[in-house]
Formats: C-alpha cells, structure tokens, sequence
C-alpha cells in the first residue's frame, strides 16, 4: 500500500495505491491519524486501488467516522472496479459521497 497526500483547497487528497486489506489496513489507519492531526476534509483517491476487502472498508468506515467530531467529512474519488464492486455489494456506496472527478469531490466542500 502506497499513499500520496496532497492538500487541494483546504481538503487533504489522499491517493492509495496497491491493495487494502487485513495486511494494509493499520498502516492507512496510523497516516490517517497523523493527518486528521490538521485536516478534517477529506479526498480519498482510490483509482489506483487494486483491490478491498471488508477489513480494508472498515478501516475506511473508520477513518470517516474520525472526521465527524471534527466537523469534517471524507469522500471517495475514482473507484477502480473491483473497489467499486466491493462498495455496491455492501452498501457502502450509501455511507460514503462518491465521484467520478477528483475536482468535483474537492469542490463538493464549498458547497
């Protein structure tokens, strides 16, 4: 698992790259604490995710449930298909604002 972060407009873009399972998925939790540190917008870019499993959404559950008492929000960008098959079969699609275009999920915060 690799991340990229990057700060868009006051939201705080993370890119991962690689897969996001029970292997992967404290090293997302730790980085993810070390940002929710200064930034409570977030951007998740998963277009280069290869793959997710169910501990891999629950570590993305909980990240965005770490943003909310800061009076943030974290939003999906660019789901691969496997990724995008993962978040229809469980419903996660409902929990989480997901787009198509990284600009319009960044812009979707001054809304």
């Amino acid at each position: 698992m690799k991340f990229d972060m990057e700060i868009r407009d006051d939201v705080c873009v993370l890119s991962l790259e690689g897969r996001l399972d029970s292997n992967t998925v404290q090293n997302l939790k730790t980085q993810f604490d070390k940002y929710i540190e200064t930034n409570s917008k977030f951007v998740f870019n998963l277009e280069k995710l290869e793959f997710i499993d169910s501990t891999g959404l629950g570590g993305l559950v909980s990240c965005l449930k770490k943003t909310i008492p800061k009076g943030g929000d974290l939003k999906i960008v660019n789901l691969s298909p496997k990724p995008k098959m993962v978040f229809e079969i469980t419903r996660a699609h409902k929990v989480f604002d997901i787009y198509d275009d990284l600009d319009t999920a960044v812009e979707s915060f001054s809304l």
